[in-house]
Order: C-alpha cells, then structure tokens, then sequence
C-alpha cells in the first residue's frame, strides 16, 4: 500500500485555505481553480477504477463546497493510488492548483 499522506496534507491545506478565504476571492477565480481541481482528480480515479467508462462529471455545488468536494475527490484518488510516483504527481497537481487559485 502506498503512503498517500502527503496528497491529504496538501489538500487538507488548499481546503482550509478555501475555508478561510473571503467572499471576494472565492468569486474572482479561488472557487472555480478548486472545482477545476475536484473534477480533475474525480476524473483520474475514475479512471483507475474503471476504465474506458464514460467520464461522470463532479457538479458546481456552489463556492462554498468547493473545498469539501477537493477533500472528497482527493480521498477518494487517494484509494486508488499505486506507487509514490502517483502520489507525487497528484501532489503537484494540487499544489499548482493552491497556487493559481491564489489561496
């Protein structure tokens, strides 16, 4: 089994970073950078799980489920993670994800 603690370190941060976020900067583009993130590792453990399926697509639940969808999407990636290789490109992910969302 893989160590995936290092994706649910950066996700918890990027969530509570969400959480903590005004009003103001989840509008101008934090809240949509998170959603963005949230579907994308939704769609790569879907990926791992099931392959060839038809992609489902996580919905906007609004900006202030975004860091809970984040949290949600990255636990369940990380279940399906295999090597450290994977864990440090999710990781990554995340992180430029943090970054350009500005949080």
């Amino acid at each position: 089994m893989v160590d995936t603690t290092p994706l649910l370190r950066a996700v918890d941060l990027f969530a509570d970073r969400l959480r903590a976020a005004p009003q103001s900067r989840l509008q101008r583009g934090a809240a949509a950078e998170a959603l963005r993130l949230a579907q994308e590792l939704a769609r790569w453990a879907q990926a791992v799980e099931e392959p060839g399926a038809e992609a489902r697509v996580m919905p906007d639940a609004g900006m202030f489920a975004v860091a809970d969808q984040i949290t949600v999407a990255a636990h369940d990636l990380a279940v399906v993670l295999r090597s450290a290789e994977e864990v440090e490109e999710a990781v990554r992910v995340v992180e430029e994800a943090r970054k350009s969302a500005g949080v």
